[in-house]
């Protein structure tokens, strides 16, 4: 049996059960990446500071529970993270205890508690949460479900969609809320980037509209200011870390715009899992590449 892998069990995974408790924890969403263009960017070695921090091989392929924002983040924070892309009895990370699961394996870290934001926090981690797009602004009570699971919560105009600069905006909120805690508190922190979503035509100068390169060019500038982020994390290290996308989003393909909709573009999303361990170097600003960033 490979090292990682549970004996009834088709995938391997991390220890999350003995990382819980001893480990910071962070679940990064990168909202609407495609899975397409996650792979085409680190192939191509235009995610430099995503690639430094990706297991071998890369991102992996996994199937979204959810085909839009609130339907997925709603089965993440109920502890069904996106599944791997292929048959099998695939192990998860966390669950929720309830009877006859098929997917809680021994490295599981199993919460008795109605969401995993309320797990951890049973478990005495201070909870976190750095909104992006308009299912966590507050501006409505649905805008406020999902970050009311959280002990705290930030949303602004600056960290949602329509800003260019959202995700520069979202890293340092983010460091500084983290940096309040002293390091013998454990921290869940969750981080919705927003600038992947519609609209991401600014990030690709000349573009009248969204495409799939303007898509491609936002994950571009949201993966040096994610590298500043990782960075400084480390300082307090040392971090579980789930970065994923909710779900893709479609340009056309077979006559399918946007998502809430059953096509691979959407259901394909970019998923990793890794350790950041502590480091004292301390974090750089990322190089603009552009002026109207």
């Amino acid at each position: 049996m490979a090292p990682g892998r549970s004996a009834g069990y088709d995938a391997p995974m991390l220890n999350v059960s003995r990382l819980v408790g001893t480990h910071d924890v962070l679940l990064v969403t990168l909202d609407t990446l495609r899975y397409d263009v996650a792979a085409r960017l680190h192939a191509g070695g235009r995610t430099p500071f995503l690639s430094a921090v990706l297991p071998d091989g890369g991102w992996e392929r996994r199937h979204t529970p959810g085909s839009f924002t609130f339907a997925a983040h709603a089965a993440f924070f109920a502890g069904f993270l996106p599944t791997p892309a292929a048959p099998g009895r695939h192990p998860r990370p966390f669950a929720l205890r309830f009877p006859g699961s098929e997917t809680t394996a021994p490295e599981t870290a199993v919460f008795d508690a109605p969401d995993i934001v309320a797990g951890f926090r049973g478990r005495g981690y201070h909870t976190l949460c750095v909104g992006g797009v308009g299912f966590f602004n507050k501006l409505t009570p649905l805008g406020g479900v999902l970050p009311g699971l959280f002990d705290e919560s930030y949303w602004a105009p600056e960290l949602g969609v329509t800003d260019p600069r959202s995700t520069e905006n979202q890293v340092r909120l983010l460091l500084g809320r983290v940096a309040e805690h002293p390091p013998l508190r454990r921290v869940f922190a969750f981080l919705n980037v927003s600038a992947v979503h519609q609209p991401n035509r600014f990030y690709l100068p000349g573009a009248a509209d969204d495409t799939i390169e303007s898509h491609a060019a936002a994950l571009e500038y949201a993966d040096a200011h994610l590298g500043r982020l990782f960075a400084g994390l480390r300082t307090r290290g040392p971090w579980l870390v789930v970065i994923c996308s909710d779900h893709g989003t479609a340009y056309g393909e077979d006559g399918y715009t946007g998502h809430r909709l059953a096509h691979p573009s959407v259901w394909n999303v970019p998923y990793a899992e890794f350790v950041l361990n502590h480091s004292t170097d301390a974090p750089t600003e990322p190089v603009e590449k552009r002026e109207n960033e």
